[in-house]
């Protein structure tokens, strides 16, 4: 019996605690629809004056899945859209290198399925720039002929990163 009344406040508390979230919560977007779900969440902070200048640097790739970081950059347009923050105020580059490379081609080396491929079309789509290390494209074997249509070749991810720099874009760490 005391064990009860002395659990009686956990209860309580417990009852009265919001639910939480899960992955239901998760809604489309509507600048890349299929890709990058986000929940909504209200920030005052982000307004349709909000300016952002983002680079991404994607190197990771998985087999059998969309990249996930490529994900994540279609995920930022989408909040951003939600936000209403107006699209000429975001301008995002993807810095590709590694074994991401892959995730540039039309169809894989070995000619599956690149399944990448619709996810960075419609980044490029909605203005993102998506650029190829070019030191990872001739290590990898990936011509400009073998890529998307749209993505760009650089000297290299060192090199991108750094103008992109001194053109004012910061880097996500995510």
């Amino acid at each position: 019996m005391r064990r009860t009344f002395a659990l009686l406040p956990v209860l309580i508390a417990l009852a009265a605690a919001p639910a939480l979230a899960g992955p239901q919560d998760f809604q489309e977007g509507a600048v890349i629809p299929g890709y990058g779900k986000f929940a909504p969440v209200t920030d005052p902070s982000i307004t349709p004056a909000s300016v952002f200048k983002i680079v991404y640097d994607v190197s990771a790739a998985e087999a059998g899945k969309p990249n996930a970081s490529l994900d994540r950059v279609a995920r930022f347009l989408n909040m951003a859209a939600a936000a209403g923050v107006p699209a000429g105020n975001v301008q995002l580059a993807v810095v590709v290198h590694g074994p991401a490379t892959e995730d540039l081609r039309k169809t894989l080396k070995d000619g599956s399925p690149n399944l990448s491929a619709e996810l960075v079309t419609a980044l490029i789509e909605a203005g993102v720039s998506v650029q190829l290390c070019g030191q990872a494209a001739v290590m990898r074997d990936a011509a400009a002929e073998d890529l998307i249509e749209g993505v760009t070749i650089t000297l290299s991810a060192m090199t991108a990163h750094a103008q992109l720099q001194q053109q004012g874009y910061t880097l996500n760490p995510f």
